[in-house]
């Protein structure tokens, strides 16, 4: 996958200078997914959740490069914040809502932060049976999901009660319930908790292909960022690549080249 696949433009109205410890950090690792025949693209349907051009087009190449290169593609993510307030439900979100209108195969958009909720808020749905029930209750997984705005893309919220989360995610059923996930649909996005706040997302990052870590440029720290992937690097969870996410400046070609 190129650089591009590290830099997200979620365009804004401030135009700030560049300062160096907001540069993407990291750099994509290989990926390992079962091989699949190649998927049929669908007629182009408008997008459901609003973006600006210019960030559907960021967006885009970011699925592209990272479902979609054959053989190699991932197909179960984790998005994780390097710390809280990254945007990474708005940028899971819209994520699997574009995967989903370039393949005809099932997209699942799955809200794991139990602490802080939000990707139903994103669709503008409503959050009552979800992944905390699916943790508690019997039953197919699909049961406790729901369709989101197109045939192939579904939501699975993070559920009403969420009580006792820590417990939840390091169980040996949230693990079979990803195991499932994955066998359920065919692409699946797991929006977790951010990385310095709980190591939940390095847990889910074992049961998926890796995380893709978001940063959110003139907040995120470029230590935080480092340690975070450190700390996914010693769990030997794969690290994926980074999106920096809400960056209202051009980088300059020269410091661009040496990232």
């Amino acid at each position: 996958m190129s650089r591009n696949f590290e830099l997200l433009q979620n365009l804004g109205k401030e135009h700030d200078m560049f300062q160096g410890d907001l540069e993407p950090i990291l750099e994509p690792a290989p990926v390992s997914a079962p091989q699949s025949a190649p998927l049929p693209e669908l007629e182009p349907v408008p997008l459901r959740l609003n973006m600006e051009e210019g960030q559907r087009d960021e967006l885009t190449r970011v699925v592209q490069r990272l479902f979609l290169p054959g053989a190699e593609a991932a197909r179960a993510v984790v998005m994780a914040g390097s710390e809280t307030g990254s945007g990474c439900s708005w940028v899971c979100a819209r994520m699997a809502e574009i995967l989903a209108s370039q393949v005809s195969a099932s997209v699942c958009v799955v809200d794991a932060n139990f602490a802080a909720p939000g990707l139903h808020q994103q669709f503008q749905t409503e959050n009552h049976s979800g992944l905390s029930d699916a943790l508690r209750e019997q039953g197919n997984i699909r049961k406790f999901a729901q369709q989101v705005g197109r045939e192939n893309l579904w939501l699975l919220s993070s559920g009403a009660d969420s009580t006792q989360w820590q417990s939840l995610i390091s169980s040996d059923r949230m693990r079979a319930r990803v195991a499932e996930l994955r066998s359920e649909f065919h692409y699946v996005l797991i929006d977790g908790p951010a990385l310095s706040t709980v190591n939940d997302s390095v847990v889910l990052g074992r049961a998926a292909e890796g995380v893709v870590v978001v940063i959110k440029a003139n907040s995120s720290r470029r230590e935080t960022a480092r340690k975070a992937v450190r700390e996914l690097e010693s769990a030997k969870v794969r690290v994926l690549g980074a999106i920096l996410n809400q960056r209202t400046f051009p980088i300059p070609q020269g410091i661009y080249n040496k990232l």
